[in-house]
């Protein structure tokens, strides 16, 4: 059980880690990516540019959507094993997009501060080819941490081939719906917009909608 002192310093780690890539995010959108340095970041957060490589390690990692992985892998490895391998992967990329836009429920005019800066990390990542690539590297980490979270029987032979084909195919799904939310400025529900997509690829009860799913 950790002690009350690790609690703090992992407390006071994610803060500092939040602050840094808000202040980021938001010069990145206002200056340019390229434009920016990792040291108008440091100053604008406060921070030393060794504090920010010490929690980022490249500049693209300050865009990235790191707590996505660990949200999805946590879905997937509390979900019924019995379950198709595509619905417990869709379901868990829903679920994780509910928390991440802070589960408002509606897109529309009034979005949340959770949907207002996943917006902006989206619009850099489609619109700066450096994100881009780094994006890319992001969703094999992805896939391979969904195979991860399947368990055992998904790590080997016919199985595992399977599972990263159901696991990639669902991200090419996701990443379609995170493209035109972010074209839309939003105002549609994100985790609806998942839902859909991972239908017109696999069919509407792809999910499952009642409580036995």
């Amino acid at each position: 059980m950790p002690d009350h002192h690790s609690t703090l310093r992992a407390q006071r780690r994610l803060e500092t880690q939040r602050t840094i890539q808000a202040h980021a995010v938001r010069l990145f959108t206002e200056r340019g990516y390229d434009a920016t340095t990792v040291t108008d970041v440091a100053e604008a957060a406060g921070v030393s540019p060794m504090t920010v490589y010490r929690h980022f390690p490249t500049k693209e990692d300050l865009v990235l959507l790191e707590q996505h992985s660990r949200l999805v892998a946590e879905r997937i490895a509390a979900s019924p094993a019995a379950q198709p391998l595509v619905r417990r992967i869709g379901r868990a990329l829903v679920d994780s997009a509910a928390t991440m836009t802070g589960g408002g429920g509606g897109g529309g005019k009034n979005l949340t501060a959770n949907e207002r800066f996943l917006l902006a990390q989206l619009r850099l990542m489609i619109s700066t080819p450096a994100l881009r690539a780094k994006h890319l590297d992001s969703q094999y980490a992805l896939q391979q941490a969904i195979v991860d979270a399947l368990g055992s029987d998904a790590a080997q032979g016919e199985t595992a081939f399977r599972a990263r084909a159901a696991a990639g195919a669902c991200l090419g799904a996701m990443h379609t719906a995170l493209v035109r939310w972010a074209e839309d400025e939003g105002r549609t529900d994100l985790p609806d917009l998942i839902a859909k997509a991972l239908a017109a690829a696999f069919g509407d009860d792809v999910i499952g909608t009642g409580p036995e799913a």
